[in-house]
């Protein structure tokens, strides 16, 4: 049986006042480490309209593939500087529903 693909939900507390910054750096990364990463499905940016939420949903083939996009060097460089801007909450899953009109 084919395994699921893996969701990577984070939750980014920030103050309303660096969002701006923590997205341009999150865009930053998927635009030249995420989306040349082997096994990158999607990757989703919402924001809340307080100013103090960013969620980022990404989407891998791959059990193996998230892992490999977690060890990546390049990726944990970046984490120092997302922290620097926001505290950061994890949820990793499958989707279980997705529906369309």
């Amino acid at each position: 049986m084919p395994r699921k693909p893996v969701v990577l939900i984070n939750v980014l507390k920030v103050e309303p006042k660096k969002q701006e910054a923590l997205i341009a750096l999150l865009k930053q990364n998927i635009d030249t480490v995420v989306r040349n990463l082997d096994g990158w499905k999607t990757s989703r940016l919402i924001v809340a309209a307080d100013g103090a939420t960013v969620v980022i949903c990404s989407e891998w083939e791959t059990p193996a593939a998230f892992e490999a996009m977690r060890d990546d060097p390049r990726m944990k460089a970046c984490f120092p500087k997302i922290l620097e801007l926001a505290s950061v909450d994890s949820i990793v899953g499958a989707t279980v529903l997705s529906e369309s009109p």
